[in-house]
């Protein structure tokens, strides 16, 4: 498998390089040169498999030529095996064709984890190949950066520096990443917005000479095997309920479009899947996006589902590339003009076909809350904020004989006044992280400063202490 950059202008890779670089050098997202297809019979063939087996077998085409499916099996069982439920990904039913995935049953009570547990994994076996160190800075919202600590601690080739907005995310969120007091691991509160975060890590990654100097790599989903590894459950969840003889409509809430992205490859890959519903909350690039055709950026309003506190959406450069030909330089020309003017519109043709297969719902925060009451009431389910958001947006698309998956992205416990402002009930932490608020913290607050950052991952970056 060969991968390309969605700006066209980047070298063709393999897995292990793109494993590595994370960011084009043009700029660009790498994806595959082409969709590996999974047959009817393929996809029948998934049935009854325990998931690891069956995150395998769906991955296995997105890394032929750098590992075997038996390399990967045996990475893909050791990320797993510690998942709270047996089922990895399990299936809640909330209604008579309404379905809840749970995504929340890793080691940081969050869907990142079922990409980051394997991403880890990969890094050491292909840096032990290469024989190479790696630097990873990446930016979180909230739950990429525990997700990504958890993954990468201790790891003797990697050292790993997390951006995040300052008094953005939640307490818990907040204290996954600042207590874990590895020597490889350091956590950055800027002074700013997730947004600024993402943009101060594209510009450490659009310095060729420090991203080579310091061996710089990324573990946000503008890696492309965050990606990969996210289309397993998709597989998982359509599965499970029927597929490839039912198809499925698939609802997600949405921050940096990773998620959603990885349910649009699955579709490309085979798996019948009617529609992909996006669930914003007040910030709702994408949602206005799918309504009119224009991406509009506006100022990033705080939320409690912090994790979409988001304008600016760096997976759905990987969409625009598909949807407008795979043509680099026209995906180039559309984010140079949405960077200069805050504004771009996809051509009507573009647009119209995307709307045959998405569309988008929005939820402030009030509404939010009622939704998670309402949910709670009605079934029992007990649902952090973004996850009602996702329910919600594909309970408020038009009717569909489709079952509905909802993705439920995050473990209640991790947002617990917002739980208890809505149900009146306070989410107890699990038992591995009971004593989280009682663990020291580690953070140093930096200025919104690309060059402030650059300076202090080189005096970190390959020591593992404290610039």
């Amino acid at each position: 498998m060969k991968y390309v950059s969605t700006r066209g202008r980047a070298p063709v890779l393999d897995f292990d390089d793109v494993l590595l670089a994370g960011l084009a050098r043009d700029g660009g997202l790498y994806v595959p040169e082409s969709w590996p297809r999974f047959s009817p019979d393929h996809i029948r063939a998934l049935r009854g498999l325990p998931y690891d087996r069956l995150a395998t077998r769906v991955m296995a085409p997105f890394v032929a030529g750098c590992l075997t499916e038996e390399e990967l099996a045996d990475m893909v069982a050791d990320s797993y095996k510690g998942f709270t439920h047996p089922a990895v990904a399990p299936l809640r039913q909330i209604g008579h064709n309404q379905w809840v995935c749970e995504l929340f049953h890793g080691p940081t009570l969050a869907f990142k984890d079922y990409a980051l547990q394997l991403v880890g994994r990969l890094f050491d076996h292909v840096l032990a190949k290469k024989g190479r160190r790696v630097t990873i800075v990446g930016a979180t919202s909230g739950d990429t950066g525990s997700a990504a600590i958890e993954a990468c601690r201790d790891r003797a080739a990697v050292d790993i520096v997390i951006l995040h907005p300052r008094g953005r995310t939640s307490e818990v969120q907040r204290r996954q990443m600042t207590t874990v007091l590895s020597a490889n691991v350091r956590n950055l509160a800027v002074e700013g917005t997730f947004d600024d975060c993402q943009d101060i890590v594209k510009g450490l990654f659009n310095d060729h000479a420090f991203r080579d100097e310091i061996g710089l790599s990324a573990v946000n989903s503008i890696n492309w095997a965050r990606v990969m590894a996210q289309v397993a459950y998709y597989f998982a969840a359509a599965v499970a309920l029927g597929a490839p003889d039912v198809a499925v409509d698939f609802a997600v809430p949405t921050g940096n479009f990773g998620n959603v992205f990885a349910g649009y490859v699955a579709r490309c890959m085979g798996l019948p899947i009617n529609r992909l519903v996006v669930g914003s909350n007040r910030n709702d690039i994408l949602t206005r996006f799918f309504e009119g055709g224009v991406m509009s950026a506006e100022g990033v309003v705080p939320t409690l589902s912090p994790s979409m506190d988001i304008q600016v959406s760096s997976n759905f450069e990987r969409l625009l590339f598909e949807y407008l030909g795979r043509e680099g330089a026209a995906v180039e020309r559309l984010q140079d003009e949405f960077r200069a003017s805050g504004r771009a519109a996809l051509p009507q043709g573009a647009w119209a076909a995307m709307r045959e297969l998405f569309q988008g719902h929005r939820f402030d925060d009030e509404a939010t809350l009622a939704l998670m009451r309402t949910l709670w009431t009605g079934t029992g389910e007990v649902l952090d904020p973004h996850s009602a958001i996702g329910i919600g947006a594909g309970l408020k698309a038009a009717p569909s004989l489709a079952p509905l998956v909802a993705l439920a992205t995050a473990h209640p416990a991790k947002f617990p006044d917002a739980v208890e402002r809505a149900t009146g009930r306070r989410p107890d932490l699990p038992p591995h992280l009971a004593d989280l608020f009682q663990r020291p913290e580690r953070l140093d607050v930096i200025a919104n400063d690309v060059g402030a950052v650059r300076d202090y991952v080189r005096a970190f970056a390959g020591r593992g202490q404290r610039p």
